[in-house]
């Protein structure tokens, strides 16, 4: 069985790689509302 203070080292990783992706998710959805992002590309020629 694992000793507490590992689990522990082991939860606190975990937690902040979460946070990490959250703030980069809500990043990039700021973005896309703001209108800095596109979902279309431009380079489309029209015919």
């Amino acid at each position: 069985m694992a000793d507490r203070s590992s689990l522990k080292f082991v939860g606190f990783i975990f937690a902040t790689v979460t946070v990490g992706v959250m703030l980069t998710t809500a990043m990039v959805v700021k973005g896309y509302a703001d209108g800095g992002y596109t979902l279309e590309s431009a380079s489309f020629a029209r015919r």
